[in-house]
């Protein structure tokens, strides 16, 4: 709980380019913690796994590009009403919507990827909105209320439902 409290944070303070590959790194420790406490046997595939993670969260954070930290709520709702990001948010949804009412009861059971898949797309609408939450909460902090925006309460219920599906897919 407090590792994710603390990602939640970083979203408010760094570029979501960095936060979200750092935020994998959380498979390695525990995958770690798993083998020692435990005692859990971490094959070769597993370790190959975790390597990867490491190996592609370096790149990622050594190649992310320069990113304008938004200022406001505001500025976020107008990147995400941009047309590019609008046809991708709204073709993620169609597409998860078509894996879980036709694919997901069918083949959910018998492959996990199904699962990872409806959870990989949600995380990525949940970061943006979670980025939007922390920003509108440093800034009522700081004295300037954004929960007086409409757009802020969107945020939020957005956060919430993709929180929530993405930990009932997560358990399946």
């Amino acid at each position: 709980m407090l590792g994710e409290v603390a990602n939640f944070v970083a979203y408010v303070f760094a570029p979501a380019v960095l936060v979200t590959p750092l935020g994998a790194l959380s498979i390695i420790v525990s995958s770690v913690l798993a083998h020692f406490v435990l005692k859990e046997r971490l094959n070769k595939l597993g370790v190959l796994g975790c390597i990867s993670c490491i190996v592609g969260s370096v790149v990622v954070v050594l190649h992310a590009p320069e990113e304008h930290m938004p200022d406001s709520v505001e500025e976020i709702w107008d990147l995400a009403t941009q047309p590019g990001f609008l046809a991708y948010a709204g073709t993620t949804l169609l597409l998860m919507a078509i894996v879980v009412v036709f694919i997901e009861p069918r083949y959910g059971q018998k492959n996990i990827l199904i699962y990872l898949g409806i959870c990989s797309s949600m995380g990525s609408l949940t970061v943006v909105s979670i980025k939007a939450v922390g920003v509108a909460i440093k800034l009522t902090l700081d004295g300037m209320n954004q929960l007086a925006y409409p757009h802020t309460w969107l945020f939020i219920l957005v956060a919430v439902i993709c929180g929530v599906s993405q930990l009932n897919y997560l358990n399946k």
